[in-house]
């Protein structure tokens, strides 16, 4: 097995986390040469970790023994650093938004094609439990046919770091946790969209949005409520699935929460009407003992590779990549319909 050599550009956050907390787990399929940043800073603390440091894109693009770069940078810088490392001779995988727009994308898998080099983009919340307990409801059918998914994530923290708040380089909640809540949505529900409505948040008075709610309805029925706050000091849940048989909650990333289903008994009595402030009411009386079953959620794994297990067999033995193009695609396409139902 012969590991693929990388060389990373963007020893910030995301690509320092890549270094030393996801690259480690394949270290007989991938090998970390060294790092290019332009902050000096970043560098020096790349160097305690025996990194070759490169002192220029061009040094990194020219060294033959790099079979290929990982681009973590603000994203308004995506487009250009994946085409000249393409174009180079290197195969890439990007962070997460791909580019600015999909017109920006469409210009890279062009490249991509006619250097006949592997693009992938890091869509790593594929692998997250929470969205594989989801995606085990969906498949299995555990509450029935699910026609309702809300995800959330919430926060009361603002928008992070600086270039973040950037119209220029692509700053903004949809851009950087939105992509991630899309992607998701659209790996689980295979089917074509038939409306959008959006809604986005400038209430902390920045040039991008601080958050945005978006109402999505496919043609096979399930309707979707994706939103990011980062104005929320009480949080909904993560999940709440709705299928024909019964609810279920997620309530964080540590994976709380429970079904609630029909129990399936017969000559179940009646719910009793309750007091509901002024009055009474028994359409929103809780269901009688015996008609519900609380549940613990179900378990789940991915049953396809991880990222970068995915990469080295794309690369080296041309295996379908899990992060599809098309599929990346298609999240850029949706996004850009949020921005414009946001300004209808």
């Amino acid at each position: 097995m012969t590991a693929i050599n990388f060389a990373v550009i963007g020893y910030g956050g995301m690509g320092s986390y890549h270094v030393h907390n996801i690259m480690p787990n394949e270290n007989e399929r991938i090998h970390v040469v060294g790092t290019y940043d332009i902050s000096g800073e970043r560098q020096k603390i790349s160097s305690q970790y025996n990194h070759k440091i490169y002192t220029s894109l061009e040094e990194v693009l020219t060294d033959e023994t790099i079979e290929a770069v990982l681009i973590a940078t603000p994203n308004d810088s995506h487009k250009d650093l994946a085409i000249q490392a393409l174009k180079a001779g290197k195969h890439v995988v990007c962070e997460k938004p791909v580019t600015m727009n999909v017109e920006e994308l469409d210009e890279v898998l062009k490249v991509a094609k006619e250097t006949n080099k592997t693009f992938m983009v890091h869509q790593n919340r594929r692998w997250d439990p929470d969205f594989l307990i989801t995606r085990e409801l969906y498949k299995k059918q555990h509450i029935g046919e699910l026609f309702q998914i809300e995800t959330r994530v919430q926060g009361a923290n603002g928008i992070p770091g600086d270039w973040r708040h950037e119209l220029i380089h692509g700053g903004g909640m949809l851009l950087d946790w939105g992509v991630h809540l899309l992607d998701q949505l659209l790996f689980l529900v295979d089917s074509r969209i038939e409306k959008v409505s959006a809604d986005l948040s400038y209430i902390l008075g920045d040039e991008v949005d601080d958050g945005f709610i978006t109402y999505i309805i496919f043609e096979n029925g399930i309707r979707a409520i994706i939103e990011v706050g980062t104005t929320n000091y009480t949080k909904l849940p993560r999940w709440y699935i709705k299928g024909t048989q019964g609810t279920a909650v997620i309530h964080d990333w540590d994976l709380s929460g429970e079904m609630v289903i029909e129990s399936g008994k017969q000559n179940i009595q009646a719910p009793k009407p309750i007091q509901a402030g002024v009055g009474l009411t028994k359409t929103m009386a809780p269901p009688s003992e015996e008609a519900t079953e609380t549940l613990p959620l179900p378990k789940a794994s991915a049953e396809y590779d991880t990222f970068y297990k995915n990469f080295y067999k794309v690369v080296r033995e041309q295996a379908e990549p899990v992060v599809k193009n098309k599929e990346v695609r298609n999240v850029m396409v949706l996004i850009e319909e949020i921005f414009k139902a946001a300004k209808r």
